[in-house]
């Protein structure tokens, strides 16, 4: 069995190595675009060329493309807010998104699919953290997250019943909460840091700033150029039915992250904590698997991930929403 999994292992890296048609879904979103400077001979789709909703569509895209395999990120996610008033759009359209390209993809033969999941489908509460990849289904995604949670857990089970039926090298990750250059900063929308970089940037020296929440839940934020180097590991590397989930050390409270973000700002501004959506308290995974698999990473510390997101803010708020 060993010799076997050794012999699946080396023909995997060979087509990778040789494989000229890596399709990225969700290709012109946040992470997409930071990886496209990363791997600019992959193939980037958005929802604009093909509605991946729609099975016709997602079926012409791999008539058009015939990719060897798939990097599968498209997804319709928000913020807090958003995810708590949008559940059942949420779950509708992930669910279809998810069922439409691993089935298109079984049909056209496409050997090779790394799907990303996310913390949030993670339980809300665990005896012990860090979790690991064995506690996806040891309880219920927060309430906050409820919908949007359990369409990445029904993401991991299609992908697993697809390895088990079919025998394809279909898996998945699941990163921590990602944040850098190029996110959306669109208020109504956008996840935390860069809803902060907003707020912060935006506010005048003397102004109160209300958050929401406490300030206590913890949180480990993954630098997008950390993951975009770490991607292409991943497609060649990980085989396994077990989601690998990527995630820095650091875990930071919100309200040690709003610390940072004001001092690096430079404004004079006191915090108010409206005590509403706290959300999930920890969803701090392990990722002792994940350096196991590709040997010892640097991540980009918050504080320095941070100041490069928010230059990156400066530069181009004129053209932002």
């Amino acid at each position: 069995m060993i010799i076997l999994f050794v012999i699946k292992q080396q023909i995997r890296k060979r087509f990778l190595m040789m494989t000229s048609k890596v399709l990225v879904t969700g290709g012109t979103g946040f992470l997409g675009k930071r990886l496209k400077k990363y791997k600019p001979n992959w193939i980037y789709i958005s929802s604009k060329q093909y509605n991946l909703i729609n099975e016709k569509d997602c079926d012409q895209m791999l008539n058009d493309i015939k990719p060897d395999a798939i990097l599968h990120l498209a997804s319709k996610v928000g913020g807090i807010k958003e995810n708590s008033l949008k559940q059942a759009e949420f779950y509708y359209n992930n669910t279809m998104i998810n069922t439409n390209v691993l089935e298109c993809a079984r049909k056209h033969n496409v050997q090779r699919v790394l799907s990303s999941l996310s913390t949030c489908a993670y339980p809300n509460i665990l005896p012990n953290y860090p979790f690991s990849e064995e506690d996806l289904f040891n309880g219920s995604p927060a309430e906050t997250n409820f919908s949007y949670g359990y369409t990445k857990r029904a993401l991991h089970v299609q992908t697993l019943s697809y390895r088990k039926q079919y025998g394809l090298d279909y898996s998945t990750f699941c990163p921590s909460n990602i944040y850098g250059p190029e996110d959306n900063f669109n208020p109504e929308s956008s996840h935390f840091v860069p809803a902060l970089v907003r707020k912060i940037s935006e506010s005048k020296n003397g102004d109160t700033l209300e958050f929401w929440g406490t300030g206590k839940p913890l949180r480990q934020q993954l630098y997008v150029d950390d993951l975009v180097k770490i991607i292409p590991m991943l497609l060649e590397k990980h085989n396994s039915s077990l989601p690998i989930i990527v995630s820095p050390n650091e875990n930071l409270s919100i309200s040690k992250m709003i610390e940072i973000a004001i001092k690096t700002i430079k404004k004079d501004v006191d915090v108010v904590y409206n005590n509403k959506l706290d959300g999930q308290y920890r969803k701090d995974g392990s990722n002792s698997e994940f350096l196991s698999l590709v040997g010892d990473f640097k991540f980009t510390n918050f504080e320095d991930g941070f100041k490069s997101t928010y230059e990156w803010y400066k530069e181009n708020q004129g053209r932002l929403n």
